[in-house]
């Protein structure tokens, strides 16, 4: 093994009611005057409000920020430092899913850094850390909580950039999973592929070690298993515990391993028509890893196992399909469309969602490197 690098946050809170101990653990750092960054439906449900009353009571001032889209874009990230800058804030708090935190980690680099967040795009681009970030998770899917990956969506170029930068990891995470209860089912299953495409191109990546090939397999294991039942009943405490297990084991999988062409893929589709992310992921998922079988069959055919699915007297490539089609029983029974042209996505446009594709940082870890027309042809049979 080549020497590599393990990242993660310093400290991550993991279980049921740990919420208050991230609450007495902000408090304890002496940040008094804190942004946190969310979204609206946060705001409605009452979430927000309960949190920034746990802080409140900590002796810590609030300004919340809650213009955060789905697709987070540079005027999102603008908006909220201006927001920071006038509270006088010590601290970014991010509460929600994956476009909270990697609105707040964008806010918080540029907060540190300077200039604009596009200056940061690709790996590695910022000199100094960035604001103290501390991200509170509301979804088992993105990990983007305790994560060095930031998604950013460039409304001017229409693509999803590719922040990739060590300066962006939380110094604490948190995940509740009674703050997961009310996530509805179809986020549910979005996120939860999600989690799931993290951990197989974790394991099929070229950088992956075997400690993140224990953390992805592990991880697929706990979403085949839970998944299902927790798209069926969110208030299924076991199933919300294990699925925030299990993206969160995904997540350390990938921070260290990086990803491939799924997620380079999905990118486009999301920056250039606004969809939803876990759910192009998911519908990717088999059509990039069938490509990905002529050289990853043995990988492939391990996470077949770890998915349960009884491989005896099945030979590597025929364990590699089997996976393929569990992967896609997995999104029928949770949901999931079957093609990105139930989502609006046309044909016309797949010359420049390839051409975006073969440039972002996610694709540099593919077991396999395609051409512009294997990209091409992955969009396409994925319509």
């Amino acid at each position: 093994m080549t020497v590599s690098a393990f990242f993660m946050p310093t400290v991550n809170l993991m279980g049921a009611g740990c919420l208050a101990e991230a609450v007495k653990a902000i408090a304890a750092r002496g940040w008094r005057k804190a942004l946190i960054v969310t979204d609206a439906p946060l705001v409605r449900a009452g979430l927000v409000g309960r949190v920034t009353e746990l802080l409140g009571a900590a002796g810590i001032v609030c300004s919340v920020f809650d213009g955060v889209k789905p697709n987070p874009n540079v005027d999102n990230v603008e908006l909220g430092l201006a927001q920071l800058r006038q509270a006088g804030a010590d601290v970014v708090i991010s509460l929600g899913g994956g476009s909270p935190h990697d609105c707040a980690k964008a806010i918080a680099l540029v907060a540190a850094n300077g200039g604009v967040i596009t200056d940061y795009e690709g790996v590695d681009q910022s000199a100094k850390p960035q604001w103290p970030l501390v991200a509170i998770n509301t979804t088992a899917g993105t990990a983007s909580e305790m994560t060095r990956f930031c998604i950013i969506t460039d409304e001017v170029r229409h693509v999803k950039m590719a922040i990739v930068d060590k300066h962006v990891t939380p110094l604490l995470s948190v995940n509740d999973p009674a703050l997961m209860t009310g996530m509805p089912p179809a986020l549910t299953a979005a996120t939860g592929m999600d989690a799931l495409t993290h951990a197989i191109e974790a394991y099929v990546s070229t950088a992956a070690t075997p400690i993140t090939d224990a953390c992805a397999l592990q991880a697929v294991t706990l979403i085949a298993r839970h998944l299902r039942d927790a798209v069926r009943d969110g208030q299924d405490m076991v199933a919300r515990e294990q699925m925030a297990c299990a993206q969160f084991l995904a997540g350390m999988a990938f921070n260290n391993a990086s990803l491939g062409y799924v997620h380079a893929m999905a990118h486009q589709l999301g920056g250039f028509y606004d969809l939803p992310h876990g759910v192009c992921n998911a519908i990717l998922l088999p059509h990039v890893q069938a490509y990905n079988a002529a050289v990853a069959a043995p990988r492939l055919a391990q996470v077949a196992r770890a998915m349960g699915v009884d491989t005896a007297g099945l030979d590597e490539a025929a364990a590699a399909q089997a996976c393929l089609q569990a992967i896609r029983q997995l999104s029928a029974d949770i949901g999931i469309p079957a093609g990105v042209g139930a989502l609006g996505a046309k044909a016309e446009d797949i010359p420049v969602l390839a051409t975006n594709a073969m440039k972002d940082a996610c694709g540099l870890t593919n077991p396999r490197t395609p051409s512009f027309e294997d990209v091409c042809a992955i969009f396409q049979a994925a319509l």
